[in-house]
């Protein structure tokens, strides 16, 4: 039997989006830290978040909506 076992790779738009979703759903906050997004994402794929993020020049410390940037609204 073959089982994959190779972790999922996060690019850092995967990674915003997956955040501005979790935003929009009210489930986090832009104010929280981006560390506060392991709560949703599989322990084995948050080291090669991590990774992305630190890549990118992101803090684990930074805020949520330094990393999702600025919301545009449809009905301005």
């Amino acid at each position: 039997m073959s089982v994959n076992t190779l972790p999922i790779r996060y690019s850092l738009n995967i990674i915003q989006d997956e955040a501005r979703q979790l935003v929009q759903k009210g489930v986090v906050s832009r104010q929280q830290p981006i560390y506060s997004l392991c709560q949703y994402i599989p322990p084995r794929e948050w080291v090669g978040v991590e990774c992305e993020l630190e890549k990118c020049d992101f803090l684990l410390r930074d805020r949520i909506g330094d990393l999702i940037g600025c919301e545009q609204w449809d009905n301005d």
